[in-house]
Parts: C-alpha cells; sequence; structure tokens
C-alpha cells in the first residue's frame, strides 16, 4: 500500500529535505558569487556538496531498501569508467533507472558529476529537481522544436567541465510499460523493424544531437542494459525502497569510443537502433540464463561512504531538530512537531506519485511475443 510507503518514507525524506534545504542554500550562494567569476570553482564545489545529498539516495536504496546490484563488462571497461567523459545509454525499466545509474557513477567515483536528461517537470520537485538544476542536468519540453536547440547549448557548455562526467539518456524516451511495448510492437511492424519484446522504440534525435554535440571531447558512449531477475518478490521503484523491501537488477555496460560511431546523422540513428536490437536479444538470452557473458565485477558492494555521510547528517539533523523544539514553549512543541511530519508525508507522497508508473490500459498477455 503507498500509505505505508508514505509513513516509512517519512524519516528518510525529513532527512533528504534537512540535507537538500542545506546544499540548495549553498548552490544559491556559490551561484551568485563563484559562477561569475570561475565555472570550474563553482562546478567542482557543487560537485562535492551534490554528492553528499545523491548519497543519502545510495543509502536509501543499499542500506534502508537492500537494493543489490550485480555489473558485468569487460575489463578495459572497467578500467576506464569514471576516469573518462562519457555519455549513457541504458534501457529504460523503471522510476529507479536514474537513482541505478548514480549507484555505479559511486563506485567509480564520479556521482559529484552525474548529469541526465530529464522532462521539464522534474525541475518543480522539491530538493531533487532544484539541485539537478544547480548540477547542469537537462531539462526538456518533450517538444523537439524546442528541445533541439537547448540539447545542443546545454552540451556545448560542458566543453570545459573540470572532472569527467557521465551524461545518462533515456532514448526509448519513457519507462517501459505493456502499453508502450504494443505500440512499439505495432510500429516495428508497421517498419519492418525486427518486433522487440523487452525494449521500446529508441528515439534517435536526442542520441545524434548528443553524438554530434559531445564527440570532440567525449570519448565514450556506455551502452548499459538492465536486467530486472524474473520471480524475485518485488519490483525496483521509490516505493519500494521507502518500504524496506528488497530487490536486485543486474547491469551490462558495454563501451563504444564516439570516434568509432559513423559520422552522419542516419548513420548514428541506425546504430542507435543496432543497440537496441542487440539489448532486446541480450534480455532475452538473460531471462533464460539469468546472467550475462561478460564478467562480473565481484568487489561490487554496498557504499560505506554512503553509509557514513548519511549517519553523520542524521545525527547533525536529530540534534538540530531536538534543541529547535526544546527553544519552543510547551504549547508549541507538538503542533509544530505534528506540521513539520505532515509537511514531509506531503513531500512524500508527490515523490511517490511522480514516479508511479500510469495503470495499464491492457493486459500483459496481449502483449505480441512472436
Amino acid at each position: 500500500m503507498e500509505f505505508s510507503g508514505i509513513v516509512g518514507g517519512i524519516p528518510f525524506i525529513s532527512l533528504f529535505i534537512f540535507t537538500g534545504i542545506l546544499v540548495n542554500l549553498i548552490q544559491v550562494s556559490c551561484y551568485l558569487t563563484i559562477w561569475p567569476v570561475s565555472k570550474s570553482t563553482f562546478r567542482r564545489i557543487n560537485g562535492a556538496i551534490t554528492e553528499l545529498l545523491w548519497l543519502e539516495v545510495v543509502w536509501l536504496m543499499e542500506w534502508w531498501s537492500g537494493f543489490e546490484v550485480k555489473v558485468y563488462t569487460d575489463a578495459k571497461t572497467c578500467q576506464l569508467m569514471g576516469k573518462e567523459h562519457a555519455i549513457i545509454m541504458p534501457n529504460h525499466v523503471s522510476d529507479s533507472d536514474t537513482l541505478l545509474t548514480w549507484i555505479l557513477a559511486q563506485r567509480v567515483g564520479c556521482l559529484c558529476s552525474a548529469l541526465t536528461i530529464v522532462k521539464k517537470t522534474t525541475r518543480y520537485l522539491p530538493v531533487f529537481g532544484w539541485t539537478n538544476w544547480f548540477s547542469e542536468s537537462i531539462f526538456l519540453d518533450r517538444n523537439w522544436a524546442k528541445d533541439e536547440s537547448k540539447l545542443k547549448s546545454s552540451f556545448e557548455a560542458l566543453s570545459d567541465y573540470p572532472t569527467p562526467f557521465w551524461m545518462t539518456i533515456f532514448v526509448e524516451g519513457t519507462r517501459l510499460t505493456a502499453d508502450k511495448l504494443v505500440e512499439a510492437q505495432s510500429f516495428a511492424s508497421s517498419k519492418g523493424y525486427p518486433i522487440p519484446k523487452n525494449v521500446l522504440i529508441p528515439k534517435t534525435k536526442g542520441i545524434v544531437t548528443a553524438v554530434q554535440s559531445l564527440r570532440s571531447f567525449v570519448p565514450a558512449i556506455y551502452d548499459v542494459t538492465i536486467a530486472i531477475p524474473k520471480h524475485q518478490p518485488f519490483f525496483p521503484t521509490l516505493l519500494t525502497f521507502l518500504k524496506m523491501q528488497p530487490c536486485k537488477v543486474v547491469v551490462r555496460i558495454k563501451r563504444y569510443s564516439t570516434k568509432d560511431l559513423p559520422e552522419s546523422d542516419q548513420g548514428i540513428a541506425q546504430w542507435c537502433r543496432n543497440r537496441f536490437i542487440a539489448k532486446d536479444e541480450l534480455l532475452e538470452n538473460f531471462a533464460a540464463t539469468g546472467t550475462f557473458d561478460e564478467e562480473e565485477i565481484t568487489e561490487f558492494r554496498r557504499s560505506t561512504k554512503s553509509l557514513i555521510v548519511t549517519l553523520i547528517f542524521a545525527g547533525i539533523f536529530l540534534v538540530g531538530g531536538w534543541i529547535f523544539l526544546k527553544r519552543l514553549s510547551s504549547g508549541w512543541q507538538y503542533p509544530t512537531l505534528a506540521t513539520i511530519i505532515g509537511s514531509v508525508a506531503i513531500v512524500v507522497h508527490i515523490f511517490i506519485e511522480f514516479t508511479k508508473m500510469p495503470p495499464p490500459k491492457i493486459k500483459a498477455t496481449q502483449i505480441c511475443t512472436q
């Protein structure tokens, strides 16, 4: 039930909002004073404080809910991750996919510069949206006439980024659902494409613009395939994490050099479509075997850093909250505490509603599997 998720989420979201407000205040101050003088210095400071906030989300997933990630990749890709600018191109299966990329980025040392392309309405989410705006994530209207120039200018602005960054692009444009899969299968049939079973048809304009704008200073695209094992009781979502329901995700990462990609827009678009055809085959094989062919990174364990950071901020939050309530007159303590808890519950509800999957219009058995 969503109610249990709201109740279970109040402690974490309270801490997240407290830390986020501190982070946002520092971001505003630095943006007004440091950005006009040195973008590089601002980006380094902003990355350091943003990482503290995102580490709390990593803690929620790994320590609070028991979320487990298995990563398969080759030795060369493993060595280069976190040491170079990269475009991240995952399939989109749930609302936790962005958070999953944060776990991957944290493990290789670039959580401070984990950027993403998201819909414009995300900007207005308390703390989460504001922090992403200062971190130069890109917010789109989902209208190509407006988004094309925004993408190009945002990508070009990253040319002097001082640390290795990851720019995540969900080229399918939306999460995989039964309804969307049926639409993708119908579209593929009309175009003569292979019929997908596990992914959607990629919308290639964004990735083409990204490659053409970034290839001069971004050396790699990481093709990320996200697989969710069958027969596990819980599906990875924000609500699942708040309710302390453990689940697992398996990730396969393949590195491609941007220099080796086709030069033309049409060639890049076809390359992207080919990658998603291959993803579909990989996911079919994973469904049968439960694994990928590449070597598993066995040292991919829960983040101790996220635990330490969260405990420190939780201590500051609890002591500060206790001092604040003690300074109030006895008649105002309980009403103030009730108002704070009620406000946080509303924020939890907003986050859950924002990330919730739409109700299916068709039954899963209607999906074409040919």
